[in-house]
């Protein structure tokens, strides 16, 4: 299934167009330009995303 955050940048977004025909000049089907263009968009939001950081110690015991 696609992303709709993929179909509507394929549609509007420049760059994601032009991307869209440079691939599809090198020969990939719109299923695997698709699933690149998730991947892309996943590591660009990734970073934006709230983090928890995590420890290795215990937390003290309360009784």
């Amino acid at each position: 299934m696609a992303n709709p955050t993929v179909l509507v940048r394929m549609k509007y977004d420049q760059r994601t167009r032009d991307y869209v025909a440079r691939r599809t000049a090198e020969g990939l089907a719109k299923k695997d330009i698709i699933r690149c263009l998730k991947r892309f968009v996943a590591r660009e939001i990734y970073p934006h995303l709230p983090h928890t950081i995590q420890t290795t110690e215990s937390l003290p015991q309360t009784a």
